[in-house]
C-alpha cells in the first residue's frame, strides 16, 4: 500500500501550511505525524482539527485512561491501523490492561473491564455500529460522566472517525510501533 499524501518538507510547505505545522510541533504532540502529514495540504482543516484533538485527547472530561480506550475501540472500527500502533501503547501506559486491548483488537467485548472502562467500551461499540446509543447505556453514561463526559465521549469517537477516514483514503505509513497491528 502506497502512502498517497506522504510527508511534505517543512520548507517545501507554504506559508500557511508552515504555521499550521509549527503549531502542532510546539504543542503537546511534539511533531507532524499521523494524521496531520496528509492534514498539512488543507492547513485551515489541520488548525482545527489539531485544536479540537489536542482538546479531547489531553483534556477530556472523562479522562485520559477512558479517552484512550474510546480511541482504541474507534481505530479497530475504521480497522486503522495508525491509530492503534499510536495509541495502543499509550492506552496501556494509562492503565488499560493487556485484556482488555487484545478483545478491543479482535473485535471481541473484554472481560473483566472496570465498570467505567465497560460503559465507554459500550457506549463506542453502539455509537459505530448502530450509528446511535440505547436508552439505559446512555443513561448509564449520563449517571457515571454528566453531560460534558458524554459529549466528548461523542466528540472523541466523531473526531478519531474523522482521522480514521482521513488516513485510511490516503493510506497513511503506519509508524513504527509495539503494537502489533490490528487482525484483519
Amino acid at each position: 500500500m502506497t502512502d498517497r499524501l506522504g510527508a511534505i518538507p517543512f520548507a517545501d510547505m507554504s506559508a500557511a501550511q508552515q504555521v499550521a505545522a509549527q503549531a502542532v510541533i510546539d504543542g503537546p504532540r511534539g511533531a507532524l505525524y499521523g494524521p496531520f502529514v496528509p492534514l498539512i495540504r488543507s492547513p485551515e482543516l489541520m488548525a482545527a482539527a489539531q485544536r479540537m484533538g489536542e482538546y479531547l485527547r489531553y483534556r477530556s472530561a472523562i479522562g485520559t485512561r477512558l479517552t484512550e480506550l474510546a480511541i482504541l475501540v474507534t481505530a479497530r472500527q475504521w480497522s486503522q491501523q495508525v491509530e492503534w500502533a499510536i495509541h495502543e501503547p499509550i492506552a496501556r501506559q494509562y492503565g488499560i490492561a493487556d485484556d482488555v486491548i487484545a478483545a478491543v483488537a479482535a473485535r471481541r467485548r473484554p472481560e473483566g473491564m472496570a465498570d467505567d472502562e465497560a460503559l465507554v467500551h459500550d457506549f463506542c461499540v453502539q455509537l459505530h455500529r448502530q450509528q446511535r446509543v440505547d436508552d439505559a447505556t446512555y443513561a448509564a453514561a449520563l449517571a457515571a460522566f454528566g453531560e460534558h463526559g458524554v459529549v466528548d465521549l461523542m466528540g472523541i469517537n466523531g473526531y478519531y472517525t474523522f482521522l480514521a477516514m482521513v488516513m485510511n483514503a490516503a493510506q497513511t505509513a503506519v509508524p513504527a510501533s509495539p503494537a502489533a497491528p490490528l487482525p484483519e
